[in-house]
């Protein structure tokens, strides 16, 4: 058996990873077919097919989940070996709203890990607009955030975020009461846009909690406390959407941005690995 190609193994993990080609390429920053290409080598090399490939999803094989403990500690050791002069860590210091991270943040930062084992990583959460703030003062490397209006229109569109009235499924509301809201504490984006539509559609509404993140908040909306505008893709799992049933105006998506001024290949390998995460988390 030939010796095998480490690039091609780390493609093979990322995509088993990610259970998506595109999602490896772009954490590779190559493109799809290279990816593909790679892992079919690995499968012709070893004689094994690694992934079952359908149109729409991509999982392992058995031969694949067999491999790919043993395939992830080679290209840890790999990593380890590239490493062992004492290679310069560098530190990587993302803010991130608090609008884009729910439960799936410990995946991103085990990815993140994973990737670029040499960089560390500091993530500080916060509102959209004092991240960005932070971000233009060079205060931190990286700056991913929702789009809320023209001020900046450049930055690399990672996915576009749908937003709901999100709920408990049992969640009541009486014609006549206002109804219970649950938001984000001042001054926040996602918040202001909640209330303009409420308002704007003649809609009366009470706040009847303010958390500090969406843990706390979609904490409150599990709970069945109150109705909170929510990403889609980050609500708790669970809840749904009730604007339909109690009749809620219909809130805009917004962009999600990345902007960086990162240009050393660790840190913008970690910063790929993460906005790739991100947008498998969509799929």
């Amino acid at each position: 058996m030939k010796a095998l190609d480490i690039e091609a193994v780390q493609a093979f993990v990322l995509t088993a990873d990610f259970k998506s080609f595109t999602r490896a390429a772009e954490a590779l920053d190559t493109t799809q077919s290279a990816v593909s290409l790679k892992i079919k080598r690995l499968e012709n090399g070893l004689g094994r097919r690694l992934l079952e490939r359908t149109p729409r999803l991509v999982r392992l094989s058995a031969d694949g989940n067999a491999f790919l403990g043993p395939a992830r500690n080679l290209v840890a050791a790999h990593q380890g070996a590239v490493g062992s002069f004492g290679a310069e860590r560098r530190r990587l210091v993302v803010g991130i709203s608090h609008h884009i991270v729910g439960a799936e943040l410990p995946l991103l930062l085990k990815r993140m890990g994973r990737a670029e084992p040499s960089v560390v990583i500091e993530m500080r959460v916060a509102t959209s607009r004092e991240v960005l703030e932070e971000f233009e003062r060079g205060v931190i490397d990286a700056a991913i955030v929702l789009r809320h209006d023209n001020r900046r229109r450049d930055g690399e569109t990672i996915l576009e975020e749908a937003f709901g009235w999100m709920a408990a499924p049992d969640f009541e509301h009486h014609s006549g009461e206002p109804l219970r809201l649950a938001t984000q504490a001042e001054p926040c984006s996602v918040r202001s846009m909640a209330v303009d539509a409420l308002n704007a559609a003649g809609i009366d509404w009470t706040e009847v909690f303010v958390g500090g993140g969406i843990a706390t908040t979609g904490a409150a909306v599990s709970a069945g406390l109150a109705v909170a505008a929510l990403g889609k893709r980050v609500a708790p799992a669970g809840t749904i959407d009730v604007g339909p049933r109690l009749g809620l105006p219909s809130l805009p998506s917004r962009d999600v941005v990345l902007h960086s001024n990162v240009t050393d290949r660790p840190t913008k390998g970690a910063l790929k690995t993460l906005a790739a995460t991100i947008r498998a988390t969509a799929d």
